[in-house]
C-alpha cells in the first residue's frame, strides 16, 4: 500500500543495535495526520487522499479552508498534502494515520527542503578551487571564463554560474528504518537526509529496493 504522511525533523542521535553496533539516526516526530479528504477516480478524476498536519490558529485558516476541514470533522491544521493511492477505499475521512503505519516497514524514502543558502559564488556552490590567494593576483574566487567570442557567440547552457544555492526538494531514497516510537509517534531512520532541525518532511515506504 503506497501512503505518505508528513513529519518534523527532530534532530540527529547514535542508539546502539541488537549487536551492540553504534548507528547514526535521524529523529522524525511523524503525524498525526488526519485524513481531510478522499478523491476517487470517479468523482474527482483521480485516486489521491489529503492529509492534514500540525496545529493552527483557525483564524490564520481562509475560511474556504476552514469549511473544507469543518466538513470533515478536522481541527485547523498548519498544512495540507495529498498523496496518490491505488486503494482510497481503505480510508476513511476523519481517521487519524500515526507512525503505526510504518510498521513492519523495513526502508522508506524522505522528502525534505533543503536548506537555503542565499546566493552564493561558484567555490561554495559548485566546488571551484578558486585561483591564488596573493603576490599580485586578480583572479581569486572568480568562475573564469563563461564563454567564448566568436563561436558560439554565446553562453552554453547549464554552465556553472554564481546563484541562488540551497531551498530545494530534494528526496533520500531507501533508508532503513531502525527503530518505531509509538508512544511518542517517532521514527528513527538510519543516516542523514536533507532539512534543517524543525523542519516538515515527507515520509513514505521506499519506491526502489537498494542492495
Amino acid at each position: 500500500m503506497s501512503f505518505e504522511l508528513l513529519g518534523k525533523k527532530v534532530g540527529m542521535t547514535q542508539i546502539y543495535d541488537e549487536d551492540s553496533n553504534v548507528v547514526v539516526v535521524t529523529v522524525v516526530e511523524v503525524g498525526p495526520c488526519p485524513v481531510v479528504q478522499v478523491k476517487t477516480q470517479d468523482t474527482d478524476g483521480y485516486n489521491a487522499v489529503q492529509i492534514g498536519h500540525g496545529e493552527q490558529k483557525e483564524h490564520r485558516i481562509p475560511k474556504p479552508v476552514m469549511g473544507h476541514l469543518k466538513k470533515a470533522g478536522v481541527g485547523p491544521v498548519a498544512r495540507l498534502q495529498e498523496f496518490r493511492t491505488d486503494s482510497p477505499d481503505q480510508y476513511e475521512v476523519g481517521q487519524s494515520l500515526t507512525v503505526d503505519s510504518f510498521e513492519g516497514i523495513e526502508k522508506v524514502d524522505v522528502i525534505g527542503t533543503v536548506k537555503g543558502r542565499g546566493f552564493q559564488g561558484v567555490v561554495k556552490r559548485h566546488g571551484y578551487a578558486g585561483g591564488p590567494a596573493s603576490h599580485g593576483s586578480m583572479f581569486h574566487r572568480r568562475g573564469g571564463s563563461y564563454g567564448m567570442c566568436q563561436w558560439p557567440g554565446r553562453v552554453i547552457k547549464n554552465t556553472k554560474m554564481p546563484g541562488h544555492m540551497g531551498d530545494k526538494r530534494r528526496t533520500a531514497q531507501s533508508l532503513r528504518v531502525v527503530r518505531i516510537d509509538k508512544d511518542r509517534n517517532l521514527l528513527l531512520i538510519e543516516g542523514s537526509f536533507p532539512g534543517p532541525k524543525g523542519g516538515i518532511v515527507t515520509v513514505r515506504p521506499a519506491i526502489k529496493s537498494r542492495k
